[in-house]
């Protein structure tokens, strides 16, 4: 009896999102530690700090990682959700759906966060996964009832508008309002009244309950990105200028109110979503400019192969000790090499995963969702 894979994928892909997606789990799969391993061996310093997160205030390149993805996850629900309504299935069933997802991204993240390891006594109910979840399923619930690109400005506008007010506004008990430090912001407060479990940062999560609420907005402008990409009225290069536009705009919002309201990462502030999603516009923009437009697809078959089993890798390094594999067939190597053995394990690792990934997209074996 043949095993049925997860989910076969469908036909037609927008090749680019998926490059895109893949490009962005690099970083997180193993590419973020050889360029750190690179830069410590060329002296490289500028390129080993923008793979470490800012403190606090501030944005590097790993801060984007998080974001893009959320992004990515973003432009995928106009393909996903607006082509079933089109079809005619009823509301409730793409609501129910996205929410099972919620619940199911939710359950993953406490999966990833050890709880089920070490014990739900002190285990992490914040994630990731989580995070994406909470955004995408909002996101979604706001796509289903407003389609117009128009309407999806106007809830994007009213998301960031209303998490700088409680950011900003309102006070916390005994430190007062607009205080952004990781004691005084208001996400942390409000993580410690009702987020039950282990925080993250002790006294706020970075990944917590205003938080998630607040990355809605960088999904929902994913969503503008991807209503745009389905305007089948438009050519390609107006596509590409509208998401280049964007991506401009929100860049230079992000700077000019970041003059008084700091881009923070880690509470996920209305400037990190601006600046963020402003760079995630412009990334997609040059993605979908060279890939589907120009058509040249082959520097970013590697990136794809990861972009169509993003969640699954995601766990799967988490929960495998990839670098033991590698070790159990390089070691000959690694050890026999002095300062290269490092660089050569990471590399084998960045194989391993791909070659099984390689394995899951010629057998169309898909984890989704």
């Amino acid at each position: 009896m043949t095993k049925k894979p997860l989910r076969t994928e469908p036909k037609k892909r927008l090749y680019s999102l998926d490059a895109l997606r893949g490009f962005d789990m690099f970083w997180i799969t193993g590419g973020g530690l050889l360029a750190i391993t690179i830069s410590k061996m060329t002296g490289l310093d500028w390129l080993e700090t923008q793979m470490h997160h800012v403190k606090w205030e501030g944005f590097r390149f790993q801060d984007l990682i998080f974001p893009l993805f959320m992004f990515i996850s973003g432009v995928a629900i106009p393909f996903a959700i607006r082509s079933r309504i089109e079809k005619n299935i009823p509301p409730r069933k793409l609501i129910r759906k996205a929410f099972i997802r919620l619940v199911t991204l939710i359950v993953l993240g406490i999966l990833y966060n050890g709880t089920f390891k070490n014990g739900f006594a002190d285990g992490r109910i914040a994630s990731v996964l989580g995070q994406i979840g909470i955004a995408y399923f909002f996101a979604s619930l706001i796509s289903v009832y407003f389609k117009s690109l128009q309407s999806l400005f106007i809830w994007l506008a009213a998301i960031l508008t209303a998490i700088g007010i409680i950011q900003l506004l309102i006070p916390v008990p005994g430190i007062g309002a607009g205080v952004l430090t990781p004691e005084g912001c208001i996400n942390g407060y409000i993580d410690r009244l009702l987020l039950p479990g282990r925080l993250y940062g002790k006294v706020f999560d970075p990944e917590g309950i205003l938080c998630s609420i607040s990355a809605t907005g960088i999904t929902l402008m994913g969503t503008l990105a991807g209503t745009i990409l389905r305007k089948r009225e438009k050519t390609d290069l107006q596509k590409v200028g509208w998401l280049f536009s964007a991506g401009v705009i929100s860049v230079l919002l992000a700077l000019l109110f970041s003059t008084f309201y700091p881009v923070i990462k880690s509470c996920w502030t209305s400037t990190f979503n601006l600046l963020a999603g402003g760079i995630s516009f412009l990334l997609l923009s040059l993605f979908y400019l060279v890939i589907d437009h120009w058509g040249f697809k082959w520097w970013a078959f590697y990136f794809r192969v990861i972009g169509m089993n993003s969640i699954f890798v995601y766990l799967f390094t988490r929960i495998v000790d990839v670098k033991a594999i590698t070790t159990f067939f390089l070691g000959w190597i690694i050890n026999n090499t002095g300062a290269a053995g490092e660089l050569i394990l990471l590399a084998g690792n960045l194989a391993i995963i791909w070659l099984l990934l390689y394995y899951m997209y010629k057998k169309n074996i898909f984890f989704r969702v």
